[in-house]
């Protein structure tokens, strides 16, 4: 079957292309012209919403509505407290679920809208501040915030321009960029992303290695000074759950590995008098490690370009702890990879 990127276009399907080039082409542009522009407005949002004590509470309707729930979700998942408010809903009773110590984000591209400044007086009332994302700060929304974000009078893309596209486009990307700034000023970490993504492979990537290493009795040792032929004797009756053996010198730290298939090579080439030499002279010395700290896509990361099956896991001493097996990874390597593993 063709791929899309190798299919043949007909010519009626030209314009189509065109158009939808267009379309991206203008957004783009949109987007650029935002980015030049932000000023003293973006800092005070970014500003209100570090210091905030309590949740960000984002609001709007219809398509920003929409866009708003996107942002009210990247705050959750850089480690701010968010959630989303419909205003609809809010004047029947949700605004139960304001707290002085809020925040609250407003998306409204005219800043008149109905449903939205309906709000404004019990926010006022309420002493919750308010950051609005909007096309400007003269209209009435603009006039009732502490903090405007704002996007100037964008020409929608698209059929008549008329359907809501850049300017939605517009504050979805601005909301990315001030919960992105907001999990910086914070110190967000990637071990604190993983904590709130442990479902999927991306949160499988960004497990602590500790949790997917094969240790104890699963992990394969011997001393530098005994024999391939010793190594290889060891626990010979018990099932080998990987294909090394790390090797270590008189002090515990890990100075070699040694694995099936070195030893597939010594059999191969008739060199079986290998067998009754120290193991430190056919191991591979200073072997790729990775410590325990590390997450777990760094490890994928470490096999994928270095082709390898296996890789030690050591504490900072050096004294190895583990073993990431491609075996237990498998599904989180590179497709063409993993096919030729």
């Amino acid at each position: 079957m063709a791929t899309a990127s190798t299919q043949i276009i007909p010519h009626s399907h030209l314009e189509h292309l065109r158009e939808a080039k267009r379309i991206l082409e203008h957004e783009a542009t949109a987007l650029q012209t935002i980015s030049q522009q932000l000023d003293a407005g973006f800092c005070s949002a970014v500003e209100l919403i570090a210091a905030c004590k309590g949740s960000v509470v984002v609001t709007g309707i219809g398509k920003a509505g929409l866009i708003g729930q996107k942002i009210t979700a990247t705050f959750s998942s850089t480690g701010t407290r968010s959630h989303f408010l419909h205003p609809a809903e809010a004047v029947h009773g949700d605004l139960g679920c304001l707290h002085a110590n809020d925040v609250i984000l407003i998306l409204s591209n005219s800043g008149e809208t109905d449903e939205v400044c309906r709000l404004l007086p019990v926010l006022k009332r309420m002493s919750i501040p308010v950051i609005a994302i909007t096309a400007t700060s003269l209209s009435t929304l603009g006039h009732a915030a502490e903090a405007v974000i704002s996007l100037g009078r964008l020409r929608e893309a698209g059929l008549h321009g008329l359907p809501p596209s850049t300017s939605t486009t517009a504050m979805l990307a601005v909301g990315d960029a001030v919960a992105l700034v907001v999990a910086r000023i914070r110190g967000f970490t990637s071990q604190e992303f993983a904590f709130f993504h442990p479902a999927g492979s991306l949160g499988r990537k960004l497990t602590p290695v500790t949790e997917v290493m094969r240790s104890g009795k699963e992990l394969r040792t011997a001393s530098e000074k005994e024999t391939v032929r010793e190594v290889f004797g060891h626990n010979i009756n018990e099932i080998r759950r990987t294909g090394a053996v790390m090797i270590i010198d008189d002090h515990g730290l890990l100075c070699g590995l040694f694995t099936d298939s070195d030893l597939a090579r010594i059999l191969a080439s008739h060199r079986e008098e290998v067998l009754d030499h120290p193991v430190k002279e056919v191991m591979t010395t200073r072997p790729l490690t990775i410590s325990e700290s590390a997450l777990l896509g760094e490890a994928v990361d470490l096999l994928a370009e270095r082709k390898l099956s296996e890789l030690p896991v050591v504490n900072k001493l050096g004294e190895p702890v583990g073993l990431i097996d491609i075996t237990d990874i498998i599904a989180l390597m590179p497709q063409a990879l993993a096919l030729n593993s």
